[in-house]
């Protein structure tokens, strides 16, 4: 597909990392091709099976120069119960879709 057509991020690898508070990391890298100033991928949630949301990140910039790219949001708490959560990436200007990760929780 070509980054004209590709209208969402894509997910390509997502890591829990425990902290030692409790709460997990999450390291993202999402490919984002079509960057530009007016329309980049500005973040991702994490989703359990449920459909909650444990945590979303919003990205500030577009990362034109940096592709595909990685960040992390620490300070997920994530319920004991919850087996497995999945990364979804947004766009900001068609939301969320595009390819996803699903990990479990360590």
């Amino acid at each position: 597909m070509s980054a004209v057509e590709q209208r969402h991020p894509d997910v390509i690898e997502a890591e829990l990392v425990p902290a030692d508070d409790g709460t997990y990391d999450v390291e993202v890298t999402i490919s984002s091709p079509y960057d530009t100033p007016q329309r980049y991928a500005d973040g991702w949630r994490v989703v359990a099976p449920d459909g909650t949301v444990p945590g979303e990140h919003q990205l500030a910039h577009d990362h034109a120069g940096e592709q595909p790219f990685t960040r992390t949001q620490r300070g997920l708490t994530i319920p004991d119960e919850v087996g497995e959560v999945t990364v979804e990436g947004r766009d900001q200007q068609f939301g969320y879709g595009g390819g996803t990760v699903t990990t479990d929780v360590p």
